[in-house]
């Protein structure tokens, strides 16, 4: 009986450790979009929290720590279901890498997404957290997306080459018309309909090149 009190007891405390971690990261994202990165503080966040600093540094134990994890836990949310799509996907591979670019350039220039990809690089020079968050983020979604194109280099779909530098020539090409633009502020509000076309071209000039 002693044991599976003590079970539950541990089982409620990680659910509970989960629960102020998450609100930790929500209430992290609203700070830092309305602050900056710069302009935000642990103290800031923790005073909106509820909580002390220590405890906030319990959970992150550092304002770069947090930050990245608001950022990653965004993409992650975002993007995880689409990397998983894209993976399973059968048939006709333009349909794939059309539903894949759309959705996610469609994250990418979210308004929110916008914003922490600007801190990121705003702080990228002072930090390593630029290289950080490629590592945990952009370069994990490449690897995906070089391993569904690997699969179609073997299929015979593609010609054979260098996976890897395929999947940077067509994320490249997903973002080149649209999101510098996007960063530099010069687009309003993209359309999904904008997206559709910018991504259909994408994909025409990426299998124009390595197609079979």
């Amino acid at each position: 009986m002693e044991q599976i009190c003590s079970v539950n007891a541990g089982e409620a405390m990680r659910v509970l450790t989960e629960a102020k971690h998450n609100e930790i990261l929500k209430i992290a994202s609203q700070v830092f979009t309305e602050m900056g990165y710069e302009g935000a503080s642990m103290a800031e966040i923790a005073t909106r929290v509820g909580g002390s600093r220590g405890t906030l540094y319990r959970y992150f134990p550092s304002k770069e720590r947090l930050f990245l994890e608001v950022v990653l836990s965004t993409g992650r949310r975002h993007l995880e279901p689409v990397f998983v799509d894209l993976e399973q996907s059968s048939g006709d591979i333009a349909m794939a890498l059309q539903r894949y670019g759309e959705k996610f350039l469609a994250f990418l220039c979210d308004p929110e997404s916008l914003a922490a990809q600007r801190m990121i690089i705003a702080e990228a020079g002072r930090s390593d957290i630029g290289k950080r968050f490629h590592q945990a983020g952009p370069k994990t979604g490449l690897d995906l997306v070089a391993k569904y194109l690997s699969a179609k280099m073997e299929e015979g779909v593609l010609r054979r080459s260098d996976a890897s530098i395929a999947a940077d020539h067509l994320v490249a090409l997903m973002q080149a018309e649209i999101m510098p633009r996007c960063l530099m502020g010069l687009l309003g509000n993209v359309t999904r309909s904008q997206i559709k076309q910018v991504v259909k071209r994408a994909v025409a000039v990426f299998l124009a090149a390595y197609g079979v």
